[in-house]
């Protein structure tokens, strides 16, 4: 079998990492693993090819694209992308095309999305096409005129919609009112996260906490696109931390977080025993190790949260409602509590950091035993594709 996966990440790196987890789980089977936004190392398991289109990003403010190649325009850059899509889908025929986003969002790329599943029904090529979204949508100006081009691509084109949630914590219907009118099946998979990895944990344990008696704060942003301020917050509260024995601070700045922002964290943290790297290889486990997580409140590091049940304070995305909303549901769940724009005054910082190291909020209660949630959602989702494509 095989299964050609489109993947295009804009700002940040959660869809695509959600997506390599989702292309890991369908092992042994071939996947074709089409991506084209900023380049940045990664490896892939055998099972998996990658095809790395021209690169295309979009700004911060979520308006505009841009070639990541300044010499070549943004027309030539598109015109390439879109015949290299169309032609390998036609030449490679997978069983399946799973879209990661589209048509709930991505709208800026139909112009290679539409010709290609135009042309493998144009051309009859036996292969399902399948939508993947996350759990909560983007808020739109206009919903009226967002729902009506949402359901009509994807009755038109689509065999299945993928919801990368579990409908206890959030609903599609939730940020997508006319849920009843998509023709295609809806599944809902539970949560995609990596789990923690008992040797790896231990080995973090061994290096960050050798006697057992070290406070470990694990600090990150996400791909760094977003969220200096988090950072520099957390190593400027430092001073008001000293009083507590054996503190330790790790931050990560992500592959894109900007250069003059990492030079003010080191210039900040000189002489202080906080550690400050680009990225960390096996997070989740990282953060099983730590006493707290201070963070964003994307998709991936949320579940990763969940997945390890460590005590955290998440700084929400407030370019839209996404990150807010997640972290709001997810406190009755997860140890997660949210911190607000005034919260990043260092003093404060270090009492809330202060306070959830000293388990005096109430964050730090347990998650009901009685409802977890479901958060083998790779796993789930790659048994859906398998049943899909070979129907």
């Amino acid at each position: 079998m095989k299964i050609a996966i489109y993947c295009q990440h804009v700002l940040g790196l959660g869809h695509f990492f959600r997506t390599l987890e989702i292309a890991d789980a369908l092992a042994p089977d071939t996947v074709l693993l089409i991506t084209g936004g900023k380049p940045f190392e990664v490896a892939h398991k055998d099972h998996i090819k990658p095809v790395v289109l021209p690169g295309i990003m979009m700004d911060e403010q979520f308006s505009s694209l841009y070639s990541v190649d300044p010499e070549r325009s943004l027309d030539t850059v598109k015109q390439e992308r879109t015949k290299i899509l169309t032609d390998l889908l036609l030449n490679e025929k997978p069983d399946l095309f799973l879209i990661e986003l589209y048509p709930f969002g991505r709208r800026a790329f139909r112009f290679e999305l539409e010709p290609a599943v135009n042309a493998i029904q144009q051309h009859q090529v036996p292969c399902k096409v399948v939508c993947s979204i996350r759990d909560i949508l983007v808020e739109k100006s206009d919903v009226e005129k967002y729902e009506n081009r949402v359901i009509k691509a994807l009755n038109r084109h689509f065999d299945a919609v993928l919801v990368h949630s579990d409908p206890r914590l959030i609903r599609l219907d939730t940020t997508f009112s006319r849920l009843d009118e998509i023709a295609p099946p809806v599944t809902y998979t539970g949560f995609i996260t990596p789990m923690p990895e008992k040797d790896k944990v231990t080995t973090f344990l061994e290096q960050y906490k050798p006697t057992g008696r070290e406070k470990i704060v694990v600090v990150s942003i996400g791909s760094g696109s977003v969220g200096a301020p988090l950072l520099i917050s957390v190593a400027r509260s430092y001073e008001y931390l000293e009083q507590i024995e054996n503190l330790r601070i790790l931050m990560f700045t992500g592959p894109y977080m900007d250069e003059a922002d990492i030079e003010t964290l080191k210039d900040i943290t000189l002489d202080k025993p906080v550690h400050v790297e680009r990225f960390c290889e096996d997070f989740v486990s990282l953060i099983k190790a730590a006493d707290l997580s201070v963070s964003m409140a994307g998709y991936n590091t949320c579940m990763n949260l969940v997945a390890a049940g460590t005590p955290s304070l998440v700084w929400p995305f407030d370019q839209n409602r996404e990150q807010r909303m997640r972290a709001e549901e997810l406190g009755r769940f997860a140890r997660i509590r949210i911190l607000e724009a005034a919260d990043l005054e260092p003093e404060r910082m270090a009492a809330r950091i202060d306070s959830y190291l000293g388990k005096t909020e109430d964050a730090v209660h347990q998650a009901p035993g009685s409802s977890p949630l479901n958060i083998d959602g790779a796993v789930r989702t790659a048994g859906s594709i398998k049943d899909l494509a070979a129907k």
